[in-house]
């Protein structure tokens, strides 16, 4: 079907090819190609990273964590435990190096970037547990990474916005570290696949109905999707008590089949008393970011980093 995307976005969407997840080990193999022409974000300011490992829950395998910080800090940053988009079963930090990078460089906190395990080699809740374990290390070890842990946030895209509200939930359920903040951008958050988007959105760039029943085949398992019985922390929409959870930041695009659970999401943190800030961008679809000189791109990004630094920096 048509779409009215903004106009310095249509010459993209003409040129990329259909993006299909069906064969998700070929996909995985296609990915660095597809976005290797895209340019390299380069910061204001230095940014140190270094590559680390922890233990992973009960027993699990390591997680391997990269920490971004602004190489000329003074005191204590705020942090933020990005997690990474790619429908529960692409991307990883290496893919991921230019946001984690602007929210280090641009914010002035601290980023800990999160290579949790990927579906469906590792179903829910696999990936959920690395995050929160990569939560739990980054709170314990704020002051040897020079956290402000007052200040501690997570975040992420897509799945990644996903997992973060998942994330949240966890934290607020498990009296686990208190959060600052959680930053949900066009986030995936409903197995049940039934907004009007999502029946509408079958052939959209990147992201459209067929790659999110295969996504959630991934990570819950063929046949579970829709079903009773799903978790909240699997799928966050499906949770019934949204108080008590950290002040969110929620974007959605205009034809990203995404859109409408990610508003409804946002709309039921309003309902519970959570502090929430949300932005509907039109023109716009799944990944439509990656066209960085168009102006609604530019909009976006800034807003986001806008967000983050009046969160996390309070008194600024």
């Amino acid at each position: 079907m048509p779409y009215a995307y903004d106009p310095e976005l249509l010459p993209w969407v003409e040129m990329v090819p259909k993006l299909t997840i069906a064969d998700i080990e070929q996909t995985r193999r296609d990915e660095a190609n597809m976005f290797a022409g895209m340019p390299k974000y380069v910061p204001p300011v230095p940014v140190e990273t270094r590559d680390i490992t922890i233990p992973g829950p009960q027993g699990a395998p390591d997680i391997p964590l990269r920490v971004y910080a602004p190489a000329n800090r003074g005191g204590l940053l705020p942090g933020l435990v990005y997690i990474h988009p790619g429908g529960f079963a692409l991307g990883g930090i290496d893919l991921s190096e230019d946001d984690a990078t602007a929210i280090a460089a641009e914010v002035g906190a601290l980023v800990v970037s999160v290579e949790y395990r990927l579906a469906p080699e590792h179903p829910f809740p696999a990936g959920l547990e690395d995050c929160y374990t990569a939560l739990t290390w980054t709170a314990a070890n704020a002051a040897d990474l020079g956290i402000d842990p007052d200040r501690l946030a997570v975040g992420g895209e897509s799945a990644g916005g996903g997992l973060s509200a998942a994330v949240a939930l966890l934290a607020r359920d498990r009296g686990g570290p208190p959060l600052r903040f959680q930053f949900l951008g066009v986030p995936e958050v409903d197995d049940r696949l039934d907004t009007p988007s999502m029946r509408a959105f079958t052939d959209t760039p990147i992201w459209h109905r067929p790659n999110a029943e295969l996504s959630w085949d991934y990570y819950l398992g063929k046949g579970v999707r829709g079903t009773d019985g799903v978790s909240p922390y699997a799928a966050p929409a499906r949770a019934e008590d949204l108080s008590g959870l950290p002040p969110a930041y929620v974007t959605a695009c205009e034809f990203d089949p995404l859109r409408d659970e990610g508003l409804a999401y946002a709309q039921r943190l309003i309902q519970a008393g959570v502090p929430t800030e949300v932005h509907h961008y039109p023109g716009t679809f799944h990944g439509s970011t990656m066209v960085r000189d168009a102006a609604v791109t530019k909009r976006m990004l800034a807003d986001s980093m806008d967000a983050l630094r009046r969160a996390l920096h309070p008194a600024a």
